[in-house]
């Protein structure tokens, strides 16, 4: 489901405006993946970073949506790549074709935005496990607009080395 990449109102209300920005950043993350090429998707053009491509970062950004709703606010058991030991393995998605990954993400903000639109601002997290665990779910929103901003960014430099693609929404 694409979702619209238009600012919240000035004027609307504290969620409205969160959950705003952070769908606005969400639909940068997919229209920076449009028109890519699976190999393109897949090619690693930072040198310091072989894991930082647009397949892996759209992987990566749908554990994070998980990892910080799903565990660190409702305690649900930490699954996913993030959680197996290794480092970076929420990244690494070889032979892993960009449109499951897309559709992947696709429901995992979806999901995310039925456990925000459920539960109050200031409402804590429920994981003790983890430190982060006990932010407000508020924190837990502004988190992952500036989580979900960096790598629009991200997404933005390797698509301009990958194939000079640039714009801003």
């Amino acid at each position: 489901m694409p979702i619209s990449r238009t600012r919240p109102d000035f004027t609307a209300d504290e969620r409205t405006q969160l959950v705003g920005w952070l769908d606005l950043q969400r639909s940068i993350v997919q229209w920076k993946c449009e028109g890519i090429s699976e190999e393109d998707a897949h090619r690693s053009v930072l040198p310091k970073s072989p894991l930082m491509t647009v397949a892996g970062i759209v992987s990566h950004m749908r554990w994070t949506e998980q990892c910080w709703f799903e565990v660190l606010f409702l305690d649900h058991p930490a699954t996913g790549p993030q959680f197996v030991g290794e480092e970076d393995a929420d990244f690494m998605v070889e032979g892993i074709p960009l449109g499951r990954l897309l559709q992947e993400y696709d429901r995992q903000c979806a999901a995310s935005n039925e456990i925000i639109a459920a539960h109050p601002l200031d409402q804590a997290g429920l994981n003790r496990e983890f430190k982060s665990g006990s932010a407000s779910l508020r924190w837990m929103l502004i988190h992952m607009i500036e989580e979900t901003a960096r790598h629009a960014g991200h997404l933005d430099t390797i698509r301009e080395l990958l194939d000079g693609d640039t714009g801003y929404y």
